[in-house]
């Protein structure tokens, strides 16, 4: 038996790693940088534990929770491994074991929190220590713009280079763009030795459902499997608050978590789940990392998470012992909606956003999935694998039916406006539905108008969701929402290539009032455009974002759509300090473009006299070289054209006071009569 064999069964317990753990051990205890991605319960923390015991010096492990590390510093000691964390939990006494322990030479994992990374003298203190290997526990927080992010982590690559000694990486959830971002953050670019040991939870059962009454939905799933652990997740805190409430009438044990609650409370609810049998926590995605508990036998989802990251790393925390555990996700139009408004109201970069708009149409996909969910899961990262066997859908084959003609018509509308609107404007080219955005824009005439009516309205809007599932559409950010075809969509629009589907998810409403819109569909992503515009103004300001402008006014831009600095001065809100600070970076939002206007004549916007400057100035412009056009050029200066519009001069006498007899005698008539045309 091997010397790692030897420790695994002497120390830990096992008699035999788990399928890709002793790879993984060997590469890490040679001190080769190793880049682990393996699924949830496969026994990541092994495969820096044991390594760590094979080799002299302390490993440090960078880890993001506290209640985490505390968990495997216990089970370690348990087993005979000194080990010790300094986190901002630790009693004064903690502290000083963990520093004698270190100065005795005795211990052997050190656990620390990215954010001590922070402090001046970490790596000092680590080099200090004699640290020879460093290992990064979900290593997928160093994404800048993935679900977990931590900033600190982005110091890890730093400490690695300061220290000079080994790095292992670890994570349960990192697409081939995660991946390439933590070698870069972490590895500086170099590759470490990878090792991608499947997606794959086969133990786990997937399901989805179209929301139709979703506390029903949920309370119905938790009867079914009542006293066993299990987690709900919401996507807003005081869903949470009602569910629990809700499960509890049903004689449920269940309890709330989100990260509006007082740390003493969370920790209270942690602790309650990691010891109590048979508890549902309702929770906001706050909970969940590190969460250790073997048993939790399902998982649900109230709401559709933010991508397939984010349900693949949630739906892992159930059946980690190996067991049959089983998940439901719910999702609706509202979710869908939700998910956009919060990608284009971030601060990403446009190909961000764009990226992040792809991920949430992989989810859609998975969602509105044919055939087994488990072979489109894998899929998603790079796995082939068989029907499962295990799913809602290799259970009952969902009813499909061919979809090429109605998508083509689909596509049809979208290319004949130019790719510039959004599905409700599409749907009402293509039902025939005559507003004032359809006739002001001629749309009633092209000849896509109308070829739909035989489609209802709700239908239209299932098949434009599952284009989006199938990514044949993306919305654009830039175009405020716009859905722009992807290359996938070609073959279809041009006949080429016919496409499926489902007939099941077209129809189905949820048995609740719709969620009332701020704004119309159409501009609802502009909205969001100007949201984000008004928090990175807020955040830089370090004010409240209604400091700067308040719903309201953001609500009359989206609406009304002002083109120039005259008609933003005239929304609601928009006094003439805030349209000299904001003006031209909310009219770029919405128009593309800043304002070009003299500055001069940007003083008098939305008054009366900003008007008599513009008829005055073309005034001008026309008598430049006189009536004739024959005469020695002259002009009239902006700030002079700016008093005659502020005093309105009545006579010939008051206007050469203003311009002097020379300009008098060429602009005087012509200025007077466009002043008294005013009147």
């Amino acid at each position: 038996m091997s010397g790692a064999a030897t420790l695994l069964r002497d120390i830990f317990g096992f008699d035999a790693f788990r399928p890709g753990q002793e790879d993984i051990v060997t590469a890490v205890a040679n001190g080769r940088n190793v880049l682990a991605i393996m699924p949830t319960g496969g026994g990541k923390s092994l495969c820096f534990q044991l390594p760590a015991v094979m080799r002299d010096g302390v490993t440090v492990v960078v880890s993001p929770l506290i209640a985490l590390m505390r968990d495997q510093v216990r089970a370690l000691r348990a087993a005979g491994v000194e080990a010790g964390a300094l986190t901002s939990g630790n009693t004064d006494e903690e502290t000083a074991s963990v520093w004698q322990a270190l100065e005795d030479g005795r211990l052997k994992l050190l656990y620390i929190a990215p954010e001590r990374l922070a402090a001046g003298s970490a790596t000092g203190m680590l080099r200090r220590i004699g640290v020879n290997l460093i290992a990064v526990d979900e290593a997928h927080c160093v994404s800048q713009w993935g679900h977990d992010f931590r900033p600190d982590y982005l110091r890890i690559g730093e400490l690695r280079r300061a220290l000079d000694v080994p790095l292992a990486a670890f994570t349960a959830t990192a697409d081939a763009e995660t991946q390439a971002e933590i070698v870069q953050k972490l590895f500086d670019g170099e590759a470490p030795e990878t090792f991608l040991h499947g997606f794959d939870r086969p133990n786990i059962h997937l399901a989805f459902q179209a929301k139709d009454g979703p506390r029903g939905q949920i309370t119905r799933f938790a009867a079914t499997r009542k006293g066993q652990s299990g987690i709900v997740y919401c996507g807003t805190r005081a869903k949470t608050e009602g569910l629990a409430q809700a499960l509890g009438k049903e004689g449920h044990n269940a309890a709330f978590y989100h990260g509006g609650m007082d740390p003493d409370a969370r920790r209270h609810v942690e602790h309650r789940f990691n010891t109590e049998d048979g508890l549902i926590v309702v929770a906001t995605v706050a909970f969940g990392m590190g969460v250790d508990k073997p048993d939790i036998r399902w998982v649900a989802h109230a709401d559709l998470p933010k991508s397939i990251e984010s349900y693949y790393q949630e739906i892992g925390r159930a059946g980690r012992d190996g067991a049959p555990a089983e998940t439901l996700t719910l999702y609706g139009p509202d979710d869908i909606r939700l998910r956009r408004t919060q990608i284009d109201e971030g601060l990403a970069p446009p190909e961000r956003r764009m990226a992040d708009h792809a991920r949430l149409n992989a989810l859609l996909g998975l969602a509105e999935a044919l055939k087994c969910r488990r072979v489109q899961l894998l899929d998603y990262f790079g796995e082939d694998t068989q029907p499962c066997g295990n799913c809602d859908l290799c259970d009952t084959p969902p009813s499909t039916f061919d979809g090429t003609e109605a998508v083509r018509k689909a596509l049809s509308a979208i290319l004949r406006t130019g790719e510039w609107f959004g599905s409700g404007h599409l749907i009402d080219i293509l039902t025939g539905k005559v507003t004032d955005k359809i006739t002001a824009r001629g749309h009633d005439d092209l000849p896509t108008f109308g070829v739909g009516k035989d489609i209802a309205r709700p239908m239209w809007q299932g098949i434009f969701r599952q284009m989006m599932g199938h990514d044949l559409i993306r919305p654009d950010r830039e175009r405020h929402g716009a859905l722009r075809m992807t290359d996938p969509a070609i073959p279809i629009l041009k006949g080429q290539a016919q496409i499926t589907l489902r007939r099941d998810t077209l129809t189905t409403q949820e048995h609740r009032p719709a969620v009332k819109m701020l704004v119309s569909d159409e501009d609802a992503p502009l909205l969001s455009a100007l949201k984000a515009k008004r928090r990175a103004f807020a955040e830089s300001a370090r004010v409240p974002a209604y400091v700067v402008f308040n719903d309201r006014t953001l609500i009359e831009m989206a609406e009304t759509r002002p083109a120039t600095l005259d008609d933003m001065a005239r929304i609601n809100g928009v006094g003439a300090k805030k349209l000299e600070q904001y003006g031209d970076a909310f009219l770029e939002v919405i128009n593309g473009e800043a304002a070009q206007m003299h500055p001069s004549r940007r003083k008098l916007a939305g008054r009366a006299a900003g008007s008599l400057y513009d008829q005055l100035a073309d005034a001008q412009l026309q008598l430049e070289r006189g009536v004739d056009g024959t005469d020695k050029p002259m002009s009239v200066s902006s700030s002079l054209i700016t008093r005659i519009a502020e005093q309105r001069p009545n006579n010939p006498t008051q206007m050469a006071r203003i311009l002097g007899d020379k300009r008098a005698e060429r602009f005087g008539v012509a200025f007077l009569d466009v002043l008294q045309s005013a009147e």
